[in-house]
């Protein structure tokens, strides 16, 4: 199936980012990768920050859709009583794992983007993603309070960003854990295998009890990587 002129111009502008950066890639890069002419971008985007914007939403809308999804199931079925932990984790961390696998969905393009986000002091590539993370953050963090009531909100802030850098790592895929681990390591092939066990280690360290001294009263981890 042919792709449309719009998807050729995402398609093109996500690979080209992800390998050269965004200030580094120039609107010709990308119309010449996508084998359509410079104004087709000014239709469709109107400017390379609204290009750069439409490439993260094709792929985080659809996955933090999910998560939210999956959260308001999980809510309507327990009404005021809390979301299980293990099935609140499995809500928020499924949908990345699933698109960091999906070949169908450029999910390892994705997630070399996000990386490529991370490394590059673009402002506008920051403002885009926080934006686009801020309804999951909003509704998962009141559903997480209401699970581990016994957390101060500064030890659960950080006790989630580091699930997310777990999240992070885990997206990356098989290549980085057998370099890090051992050459070894045999990576889990599919998410089943590692959806399980990944939930029961996050769950672990939630309820971990807090140490003297690990908390300082109103802090909190400053947003960073978004997944």
């Amino acid at each position: 199936m042919k792709r449309g002129t719009k998807e050729a111009l995402l398609d093109a502008a996500e690979e080209l980012f992800a390998d050269y950066g965004f200030a580094a890639t120039s609107l010709r890069a990308i119309t010449a990768a996508a084998q359509v002419n410079l104004a087709a971008v000014n239709y469709h985007f109107g400017s390379k920050e609204a290009l750069i914007d439409a490439v993260f939403a094709r792929r985080v809308e659809p996955m933090n859709q999910a998560r939210l999804d999956a959260l308001r199931v999980l809510q309507s079925a327990s009404g005021d009583a809390p979301v299980p932990l293990d099935r609140l984790i499995a809500a928020f961390v499924e949908p990345a794992l699933e698109l960091s696998h999906d070949r169908t969905l450029g999910g390892q393009r994705f997630v070399r983007l996000l990386g490529r986000s991370l490394t590059e002091p673009a402002g506008t590539v920051h403002d885009s993603l926080r934006g686009r993370y801020e309804e999951v953050s909003e509704q998962f963090k009141p559903a997480f309070a209401h699970t581990l009531p016994e957390l101060p909100a500064a030890e659960l802030y950080w006790r989630m960003h580091f699930m997310v850098g777990l999240l992070a790592y885990l997206m990356a895929g098989a290549d980085i854990m057998r370099l890090i681990a051992s050459s070894r390591l045999s990576a889990p092939s599919h998410n089943d295998e590692m959806l399980p066990r990944l939930v029961s280690f996050i769950e672990a360290g939630m309820r971990a009890p807090v140490q003297d001294g690990n908390v300082i009263p109103g802090s909190h981890p400053v947003s960073g990587a978004q997944v």
